[in-house]
């Protein structure tokens, strides 16, 4: 993947579509776990929670209308998989997007899904 665009704030993520070498053994097991830990709906509705700004949990919790309990969980699950970073300060714990990257790859996922699933007839 590479970069073009000129500021930080507004800078466009560009997907190669064709990778001039094909992944290692190494990075299928890499890109599957990442796969893996985003795809549950719940965590990708915390992903781009977190990714307007550092949030502790129960702001999480109430944005999302989810349990304390399973938002933590999900958490922990993102945080193993590198995707949120933590920041403690005092007894409050904030979380906050790892990659900015993660957001247009997201981004570019949903699109695909959309353009995909349109032409679905059953599953």
């Amino acid at each position: 993947m590479s970069r073009t665009g000129a500021t930080d704030e507004h800078e466009e993520l560009r997907i190669d579509l064709e990778p001039e070498e094909p992944l290692t053994g190494d990075n299928y097991a890499d890109v599957a776990f990442l796969a893996k830990s985003l795809s549950d709906e719940n965590r990708l509705r915390i992903l781009f929670s977190v990714s307007r700004g550092k949030k502790p949990v129960s702001v999480i919790v109430k944005e999302l209308h989810l349990s304390q309990p399973l938002v933590s969980h999900h958490l922990k699950e993102l945080r193993h998989a590198l995707l949120v970073q933590v920041e403690r300060r005092g007894p409050f714990v904030y979380y906050e997007m790892a990659d900015r990257d993660t957001i247009g790859i997201l981004k570019a996922l949903s699109n695909l899904a959309t353009r995909l699933l349109a032409h679905r007839d059953t599953f």
